[in-house]
């Protein structure tokens, strides 16, 4: 099985779905690549970390395994 990538984000070797919580000092984040379509996307702040969760879940990974 070949190497996760250290930093965790999506790349086309292991597409899907990473999001880190925000601390006092960061704010949160999230990034896709779709492995069905290829779509991605990048997010930072809560609200928008959100919809990207919403998106990817409505639309891209699990989606595509439900054949839509």
């Amino acid at each position: 099985m070949p190497k996760l990538p250290s930093d965790l984000r999506p790349t086309e070797d292991f597409p899907g779905l990473r999001v880190r919580g925000g601390t006092k000092y960061t704010t949160s984040q999230g990034d896709y690549l779709c492995g069905g379509c290829g779509a991605e996307d990048h997010a930072n702040g809560d609200t928008d970390v959100k919809a990207l969760v919403n998106d990817w879940t409505d639309n891209h990974g699990p989606a595509h395994k439900k054949g839509r």
